[in-house]
């Protein structure tokens, strides 16, 4: 039985379950590629790196060998996993039944750990080479804006879509994201470019809320790191350059414990993992909250 679950237990019969306020589902699985896996460890893909061609300048020369450099990405498992009880008594007690309640409960948690797997490998380090076993740290040099002592800007949006386009990500076929907590969101509600129906051709607001923005797409989540500073790490990226692996999908089992009075059992676990596949898709906004 879920010791929390006294509380609930009523005089007359309620005919449903209220979850408090947290998130639902993952905010960011459809925001990166992903595929299944199975083993210890996924190989992504293999990198080819740019060549430069040679100018030719005499007639039946040797044809020049220019090598490609290779590397390949990959992904590691991290497993999770939930479960609570549901006693017979308690059922009779709070005169509803609460196991597809549970079950949503337990499923948001494992969508919520999806998103946090997504966002550990924004700025983490990502595993390369051909068995994986060197780490290619986050450009902070590179792929940062800085601060500056304020929060979500224009400036900075357009900076982060400079540093993406310097690196030849493909904006015509790339979607690109960027991840905003509910501060940030109050910030660019404050600029008039933003909200201003003079300054943009199509609505960037649905409800109150940014949706779009200079070819980005926002989406709203309260999970993004803090750093050192205290300033928030906001990540903008290429879909193409995140990606999540699966071993086991949402897997859901309810069934009785013989061990446990015969207590219903909500079971629910899951097996993910995440990594940047490249340095130049993946830029990080600092912004103040205040």
């Amino acid at each position: 039985m879920s010791f929390e679950i006294p509380t609930a237990s009523v005089q007359e019969y309620k005919n449903n379950v209220e979850l408090l306020l947290q998130q639902t589902a993952s905010k960011l699985r459809n925001t990166v590629t992903s595929e299944r896996y199975t083993g210890k460890a996924g190989k992504v893909v293999e990198q080819l790196g740019a060549v430069t061609a040679r100018k030719r300048r005499t007639r039946h020369g040797d044809t020049p060998l220019i090598s490609t450099p290779h590397d390949a990405r990959w992904v590691y498992p991290e497993d999770y996993d939930w479960a609570d009880m549901i006693d017979t008594q308690d059922r009779l007690r709070i005169g509803i039944e609460p196991t597809g309640a549970y079950t949503k409960n337990g499923s948001a948690a494992l969508g919520r750990a999806i998103d946090d797997e997504i966002i550990a490998a924004f700025f983490g380090d990502a595993r390369v080479g051909e068995n994986g076993t060197s780490a290619v740290p986050f450009d902070a040099a590179g792929q940062t804006i800085d601060a500056n002592a304020e929060g979500l800007t224009i400036d900075k949006l357009l900076a982060a879509r400079r540093v993406l386009k310097a690196n030849e990500v493909d904006m015509d076929s790339d979607r690109l994201f960027c991840a905003i907590t509910a501060e940030q969101d109050q910030d660019l509600l404050k600029q008039t470019q933003v909200t201003s129906a003079d300054f943009n051709v199509r609505p960037v607001m649905a409800e109150g809320r940014v949706t779009s923005f200079l070819g980005f797409t926002f989406v709203h989540i309260e999970r993004l790191p803090v750093g050192g500073a205290g300033e928030r790490r906001v990540p903008v990226w290429a879909e193409s350059g995140m990606h999540l692996g699966i071993w086991e999908d949402l897997k859901v089992d309810i069934g009785p414990r013989r061990d446990k009075n015969m207590s219903t059992q909500i079971y629910i676990s899951g097996t993910y993992g995440a990594t940047r596949l490249q340095e130049g898709k993946v830029v990080e906004i600092k912004c103040v909250e205040a």
